[in-house]
């Protein structure tokens, strides 16, 4: 409830003193909320100089007016109001924010992040090690992330210790899975999860302890966690291929062979390119595509000719395939979606791998889109900023000029009758 008399909390809220509240409540709240300093006021229109002439007991006559803040206190408390500024800038509006104290506090918040993380490395086992220094005053200069508050990083750096402690100390024994690791630490089975804090954290642990450079790929993290016998997911990622047939006498290569001759797709994911002799004829071309509908194509006409299926992204698995398959010295050709989107993945895919464009020069773009017109199939628009072709400069522009995008199912007929010529 107000303390301030009716009558002369009608005379402070009027408008010839709101500019004096507003510059006041400012300069407090920076200051400590201590009636110190002055608060200058421009461009004093007649209505504010009279209001400012009787609350301060002096005549003012420019229009500029600069008020000492103690005196605007001791002529508050010595008024009717009978309050300080403070309080009576706390009757007039909102309880004042100190931010002077409010930035100490949040600093010191954040010191006992630090001086957190000092405690339970001192406390754990690896106290004794190098690294862990290293790790400290890495993640001491890289900062907290933005939006994490202190509480909450305090809470994922010991866990972070925790898991290192768990994969790098003196008491391990076996291995474990990624979400078993990160159960124990964060109750979640997701709390080690690719793109996490905690994730990172660690990782960059384990980069140091083992005197490594911290990846920047997925398949390089999978690498670091392998390092200390942590079993990352390593199966619900998938790559899609059709008539794969690597030489050797291992069950998987016999099973992709098998495969193969019954004109059958396979999915092969990271775990099983671990193990998997991908040992092919030098030379051997991999067509690569980006849907996988024109593996399904090719395997209902039995086509003799190898494919890669992108799956419309390219995730980390297919790079993985498409990288042991280079090593062997197999050659590749791409094609993919005639849309911006499309493009992009080719430009990437085609980079990667050094391979030819499949199908996706400017005329296979102009004839496809005249054929599909012609046919009737209905026209879908060009959507996005454009996106320049690395292997035709004429392609664009094209596609520009038509505005029609075309999926891989408008060119399938022409892709299957290549897929299907043998070697």
């Amino acid at each position: 409830m107000s303390t301030l008399p009716a009558a002369t909390r009608d005379w402070l809220t009027g408008p010839g003193l709101t500019r004096l509240w507003q510059g006041a409540r400012k300069r407090l709240e920076s200051n400590g909320v201590q009636a110190t300093g002055s608060l200058r006021l421009t461009e004093v229109n007649t209505q504010e100089r009279n209001d400012l002439s009787l609350l301060l007991g002096k005549p003012l006559t420019g229009t500029t007016v600069t008020v000492r803040l103690d005196i605007l206190d001791a002529r508050l408390r010595a008024s009717a109001a009978a309050l300080g500024l403070r309080q009576t800038l706390e009757e007039l509006g909102p309880p004042l924010n100190d931010r002077r104290a409010a930035r100490a506090d949040l600093a010191a918040r954040r010191e006992q992040v630090w001086t957190s993380l000092t405690s339970s490395l001192d406390a754990s086992p690896l106290a004794n090690q190098e690294w862990p220094r290293q790790w400290y005053d890495l993640l001491r200069r890289a900062g907290v992330p933005k939006g994490v508050p202190p509480e909450a990083a305090i809470q994922t750096l010991q866990q972070a210790v925790h898991v290192l402690t768990t994969v790098l100390g003196p008491e391990r024994n076996g291995a474990l899975g990624r979400g078993e690791l990160a159960a124990m630490a964060t109750g979640s089975a997701h709390g080690l999860d690719d793109g996490t804090w905690l994730a990172r954290l660690v990782q960059r642990g384990v980069a140091l302890a083992h005197d490594t450079e911290f990846p920047d790929d997925a398949a390089g993290r999978r690498a670091l966690w392998r390092l200390v016998s942590v079993t990352p997911d390593e199966v619900s990622s998938t790559v899609l291929t059709y008539g794969l047939r690597p030489e050797g006498e291992g069950w998987q290569e016999r099973g992709l062979r098998e495969r193969a001759e019954h004109n059958a797709e396979a999915h092969l994911t990271p775990r099983d390119l671990h193990t998997l002799r991908l040992q092919l004829p030098t030379g051997t071309l991999i067509h690569i595509c980006e849907n996988p509908r024109v593996v399904e194509a090719a395997a209902d006409a039995a086509c003799a000719q190898p494919v890669v299926c992108t799956s419309g992204s390219a995730a980390t698995v297919v790079f993985t395939l498409l990288d042991a398959l280079a090593t062997t010295g197999c050659r590749f050709a791409y094609h993919g979606d005639f849309d911006w989107p499309g493009i992009a993945l080719a430009n990437r895919v085609i980079r990667r791998c050094e391979a030819l464009s499949w199908r996706m020069g400017a005329a296979d773009y102009e004839h496809l889109a005249a054929r599909s017109q012609t046919e009737g199939i209905p026209q879908l628009a060009l959507d996005g900023p454009p996106v320049s072709a690395d292997w035709d400069p004429d392609l664009a522009p094209a596609m520009t000029a038509l505005g029609v995008a075309l999926h891989e199912e408008a060119t399938l007929d022409l892709l299957v009758a290549d897929l299907s010529r043998q070697a």
